[in-house]
């Protein structure tokens, strides 16, 4: 027993390092005050400040953030809609939709970067920072309706329908009835859209017009003549501050557990 658990142990830290490692480095080179990977000439915040100073830098972070939180809203109201739509048709045209939910989820991000580049092109569209947020908004839609399902099925329409015998009009039972029950699924739904359109790199590549830049494809404009350590800072930061909204946003789930067994107990 003692020797499973000691394997147990290393096989948990080895994916451990081979997980957190390549962050480490990261991090430990953002703070080199030389340009080389190979060689420590001394801690730096220079990388830092120089995030502030380049304007290229700057306006793919806020192209990033901006595409990314706009199109995780709409796509979450998309997605809630959605689903409300998808339940209450039948179980058969319920497969059958959930069914094409999934495509997008399972295809190749090329083909859907051409294909919508494709689309846009063939309806007369400029490429350029409206056409990079609905392309976002078309693939993040199916991650909302993915996660926001499960939840809507399992609150079903008894509490709905209980709140419209009650004499609730129809938009007051699902803002303060079906809403709140569904909340937590709506918010991971939005989460997760948030984290794959600031992933996401083809799809913007094939969609952006030119002199448009998000992180991701700045970075990929930059691999011809090297990678400055200025992306090394970028990326600690935004690691440390993803960590910080996950220590956050734990630490209330938590709370509020706690208040829940507090009433019950």
């Amino acid at each position: 027993m003692k020797e499973r658990k000691g394997l147990r142990r290393l096989y948990l830290w080895i994916i451990l390092i081979f997980l957190y490692l390549p962050i480490f480095t990261l991090v430990v080179l953002s703070f080199n005050e030389s340009k080389s990977m190979y060689k420590w000439t001394g801690l730096s915040f220079r990388w830092y400040l120089e995030i502030f100073q380049d304007r290229s830098i700057l306006t793919a972070v806020f192209n990033t953030f901006a595409i990314a939180l706009s199109a995780a809203a709409i796509s979450t109201v998309i997605g809630v809609l959605a689903c409300i739509g998808i339940l209450s048709v039948s179980r058969r045209a319920q497969k059958v939709l959930l069914g094409f939910n999934q495509i997008p989820l399972l295809n190749a991000d090329i083909v859907m970067g051409i294909s919508l580049m494709l689309a846009f092109i063939a309806a007369g569209l400029y490429l350029n920072w409206g056409t990079v947020l609905m392309a976002h908004i078309t693939f993040c839609v199916p991650y909302v309706i993915l996660s926001v399902m499960p939840k809507l099925r399992q609150a079903g329409k008894d509490v709905y329908e209980a709140a419209l015998d009650l004499g609730a009009s129809p938009k007051f039972a699902f803002w303060k009835v079906v809403l709140p029950e569904i909340m937590p699924a709506v918010q991971s739904g939005f989460i997760l859209a948030f984290t794959m359109s600031v992933d996401d790199f083809v799809v913007t590549h094939f969609t952006r017009g030119a002199g448009i830049n998000t992180i991701s494809t700045l970075i990929y404009s930059q691999l011809k003549v090297g990678v400055r350590p200025t992306m090394f800072a970028l990326s600690t930061v935004i690691f440390a501050l993803v960590l910080l909204v996950l220590l956050i946003s734990n630490l209330s789930a938590a709370r509020t557990e706690r208040k829940k067994e507090g009433v019950k107990e």
